[in-house]
């Protein structure tokens, strides 16, 4: 079991998932400038309740699983600001967690299994392919890299991987991303994903 340090969102973040952040608040600058020198992840929960900058006497409620985030990047273009990019690493649940006087939170946790590496079955092809078709257009408009959503390699062959990036890029609920993050299979989270797609018309037949 892992005591981590943890940034609560608005958003949920899954493996392998691209997460630019602009950090001014001191509890953050702190913690994200160890992580920084230390080279270690933190990790980013979903807030259930609260906002994401601090109020006074604010009650968070979390999210029971996260993801590792790690810093890929980083620049600090004024003082008292960070400019990070995080990549998503690995799954967890949180067991105990704390906010200590200054705001932090910090979480006893232990990790969940990575995805196994599943081929994408003929019924969920095309999903994979509707992905694929979105990064091409992305990359066809000349995108910057870094402003990219999704960032390389691009795993369209993956169940996982690609269930993890279409829950990024859909327009779901706190309670629908929370439960895609939960799934620990990734066949099954590829083919709720694939329903979702449906219903809103994403889908060719």
């Amino acid at each position: 079991m892992t005591s981590i340090p943890l940034f609560p969102l608005n958003t949920v973040l899954y493996p392998d998932g691209y997460l630019p952040l602009q950090i001014f608040e001191v509890r953050y600058l702190d913690m994200i400038r160890q992580c920084i020198m230390g080279e270690q992840p933190f990790g980013v929960v979903q807030l259930l309740d609260g906002a994401e900058v601090r109020k006074p006497g604010q009650l968070e409620t979390l999210a029971p699983v996260g993801t590792l985030a790690r810093v890929i990047d980083w620049s600090a273009p004024l003082s008292g600001l960070l400019q990070i990019k995080c990549m998503g690493m690995q799954r967890f649940h949180i067991v105990s967690s704390e906010q200590l006087k200054h705001g932090l939170s910090m979480a006893r946790i232990e990790t969940l299994p990575p995805d196994k590496t599943i081929p994408i079955p003929q019924e969920q092809q095309n999903v994979a392919d509707a992905l694929g078709a979105l990064i091409r257009t992305l990359q066809e408009q000349k995108i910057p890299p870094e402003q990219m959503p999704l960032q390389p390699p691009f795993r369209l062959d993956e169940c996982g991987w690609v269930a993890n990036r279409w829950c990024e890029l859909l327009s779901l609920s706190a309670m629908q991303k929370q439960l895609l993050l939960s799934q620990d299979n990734p066949v099954l989270r590829l083919e709720l994903v694939q329903d979702m797609l449906t219903e809103n018309g994403l889908l060719e037949e």
